[in-house]
């Protein structure tokens, strides 16, 4: 059963090497070397939220950290791929927009809000230490989201918190004092496929774009 699932995989990078790389050779072999992304982009873990698909980019084009629960963690303490990666991303790739993109029907936030069966992940229980947040940022219940619509407020909530402590980073507040980066919070739907984005000055969401 493994070895089927891995076949799909193979068979996936066997059809890229022949139908979509030899188109893009020049491109890959520009990024080959060096990369200049103008976006980092942190988002959570689950499988449905594909970046590039969603917003239409490429090689090249987003510097990607992901975690469950698309988590900036605060404490000065701790070593983290996250802050390690948005450190990187500000002071030596110098994007120019930070963003930071929940996302509906989130298995973290589930779990935030029922910690039944979190007794066998020890690990993901305090992790779930950096969402707690959430509670106090708390959005708007919109009732056209049907019985979704309290983790959907939890969700949004989240994006926040992580957004402010994306600001509180060190890096990112000497980025931002300089007018050199951006920080946007966004949520993204997976049912509809739209993106709302945090409007920190009518502390509420918006579609984007809109």
């Amino acid at each position: 059963m493994g070895e089927d699932h891995m076949e799909r995989l193979i068979e996936g990078h066997k059809r890229f090497l022949a139908e979509v790389f030899p188109g893009r050779k020049s491109q890959f072999h520009l990024l080959a070397e060096t990369q200049a992304p103008e976006w980092l982009f942190i988002t959570c873990s689950d499988s449905r939220v594909l970046p590039d698909l969603i917003l239409g980019t490429g090689p090249g084009d987003l510097f990607i950290t992901r975690n469950a629960g698309n988590v900036v963690p605060l404490t000065s303490q701790d070593v983290d791929g996250c802050t390690a990666t948005i450190e990187y991303a500000v002071e030596v790739l110098r994007v120019k927009h930070a963003i930071l993109c929940g996302h509906s029907d989130c298995g973290a936030m589930k779990a935030a809000l029922d910690r039944a069966g979190l007794d066998a992940l020890p690990k993901a229980r305090r992790w779930l230490q950096h969402v707690e947040a959430a509670f106090a940022h708390r959005q708007p219940v919109n009732s056209a989201e049907g019985e979704s619509a309290e983790l959907a407020s939890l969700i949004r909530g989240n994006v926040v918190a992580q957004l402010w402590n994306l600001k509180a980073q060190p890096s990112v507040v000497r980025a931002v004092d300089e007018g050199r980066l951006t920080v946007h919070g966004w949520y993204y739907d997976i049912l509809s496929g739209r993106i709302e984005e945090y409007d920190e000055e009518l502390r509420k969401f918006v579609v984007l774009g809109e």
